[in-house]
Formats: C-alpha cells, structure tokens, sequence
C-alpha cells in the first residue's frame, strides 16, 4: 500500500454467542477479508486475535479511505448464516468497532 493513501482503521468481532451458533463462520470470515484484500488491494488485516474477556474473535483492518465498512459488512452477511450488525456509537472514532451478532429475539 502506499504510505501517502489515506486510511482508517476498523475492527470486525464476532460475538461469542454467534461464534456458539455457528462456529463454522470463523473460518468463513478469514477467507472473505483474504479474499477482499484481494479484490481492494489498499485493504489489509493488521492483526486477528480471540479477546478472553468479551469472548469475541477480532480482526484489526486497515481500510481505504474510499472503502466503506458498512458496505464491506452487507457483502459479507450474503455469505453468513443471519446475523445483525452492532455498529459503533460514535463512527468517527479511531478504530470503530462493528461487532456481528446473533439476530435479536
């Protein structure tokens, strides 16, 4: 990537009850951000770690300041059992976090 592009960093978490229900989808997710670094080279995961004390999975990205998260996420639910998206409460932070959850009772 180049130095000088502009870009943000996001996190991805899957829940630990969504992971419970489909564990199967961590490996799903790790194939499609490859895949997507593929497709938009300017995209790349920084780092991919288990937090013990949320029990979530996280992927650290650095993203493209053209590349929407949002839009990363809808492409990625077309490839995963139903899922909602908890987005940050303030998007503008530094690394928001975009957790993807089991539906809502």
């Amino acid at each position: 990537m180049n130095p000088d592009t502009p870009h943000h960093n996001a996190e991805l978490a899957l829940s630990r009850r969504y992971l419970n229900d489909n564990p199967w989808v961590l490996q799903a997710v790790t194939g499609f951000l490859s895949a997507y670094f593929m497709e938009h080279p300017g995209f790349r995961v920084q780092r991919h770690f288990d937090e013990p004390a949320s029990g979530m999975h996280v992927w650290s990205c650095e993203v493209p300041a053209g590349l929407k998260v949002p839009r990363l996420l809808k492409r990625l639910q077309a490839d995963i059992p139903p899922c909602r998206i908890l987005q940050p409460d303030d998007p503008a932070s530094s690394s928001p976090r975009y957790v993807i959850d089991a539906p809502g009772d």
